[in-house]
């Protein structure tokens, strides 16, 4: 039951421009569960090189305080991307988690930067598959292809959401990445990309991220947005500023009530399944029937909130 509780939080990953000096160094201190350094769509086609190195040298230096660690290199079909993960790898072996592959739409694509991964780990002396692959989906052809992506190499540890690509491609009637597009006043457009990721991630052991929200100002825009994938069942969300990292931890953790009910939850049913509680598979907690699928479903959120460092505020007494 323990190992059941103590998945990895990731309810916040903090995007570092490459090319950005002053917020690689301001990364390593700021709270998100997950941090990555970005070598693509935010760094000018001018200073890719420039910001490799810069990567390179931040990884070595390290003192990154976040639980995950990743870069996201350039597309496998751009001149940037085998300098891009050979440097990585050989250059800075053993400081990072995971390579984050931009615009996948094919398992192909997977199988390749993973033989690559492979090759470069026997090189410097890491252990194979040490080094994770973290897959963006940013267009319809990833959508469509996106179960068999998820299920095509092991490993993948993440999918996450690319919405502004993504939302260009079908040609969505938006120019701010993450809102609702103007004139769509019913439900959520979102909401099948993302239960189509969710699905996808569940079956196959993954975590889910969803992508940023653009409107840095707008944090009330912030919050419908990371409410939204929240609420579906995602694991966390991209932050592109500091003021955004408070929102979307808050909103990515239970809440306190829910926290405790979970706890409560887990260490009644423990209890009336064993020989001392009677071996009883379905039973009363208060006014509530718990059973099996009550212990999976309290799993969950035990698990957000002991990932995000909560502390429970009740305890269990068993009731003859």
């Amino acid at each position: 039951m323990t190992n059941e509780r103590s998945q990895p939080a990731r309810r916040s990953t903090l995007a570092v421009p490459g090319s950005n000096q002053r917020m690689l160094d301001k990364a390593r201190t700021l709270g998100t569960d997950a941090v990555f350094l970005d070598l693509e769509d935010s760094v000018s086609s001018l200073v890719k090189v420039q910001a490799r190195s810069n990567v390179v040298t931040a990884l070595n230096e390290g003192g990154f305080q976040q639980g995950a660690i990743s870069v996201r290199v350039n597309a496998l079909d751009t001149q940037w991307f085998d300098d891009d993960i050979s440097a990585l790898v050989t250059q800075a072996p053993g400081t990072f988690d995971c390579v984050m592959l931009p615009k996948v739409h094919s398992a192909s694509q997977i199988s390749h930067v993973s033989s690559i991964l492979a090759k470069l780990e026997a090189q410097v002396g890491l252990a194979h598959e040490s080094l994770g692959i973290e897959v963006q989906i940013e267009d319809a052809l990833g959508l469509v292809n996106v179960e068999t992506i998820a299920a095509s190499d092991s490993r993948i540890r993440t999918l996450v959401f690319g919405p502004a690509d993504f939302m260009a491609s079908i040609n969505m009637r938006s120019m701010v990445v993450g809102a609702q597009p103007d004139g769509y006043t019913e439900g959520d457009a979102f909401h099948y990309v993302l239960m189509r990721l969710l699905v996808a991630g569940r079956a196959f052991g993954l975590q889910v991220i969803d992508g940023p929200y653009l409107g840095i100002k707008d944090l009330d825009g912030l919050r419908v947005a990371a409410h939204r994938s929240a609420a579906l069942g995602l694991d966390g969300k991209w932050v592109l500023h500091p003021d955004q990292i408070d929102i979307v931890n808050e909103i990515f953790s239970p809440k306190q009530d829910a926290f405790d009910h979970a706890e409560l939850i887990l260490d009644a049913y423990d209890y009336y399944t064993s020989h001392e509680g009677g071996a009883r598979g379905a039973v009363m907690l208060g006014d509530e029937m718990i059973d099996e699928a009550s212990r999976k479903m309290a799993l969950v959120i035990s698990a957000k909130g002991r990932a995000a460092g909560m502390q429970r505020t009740t305890s269990f007494e068993p009731v003859s």
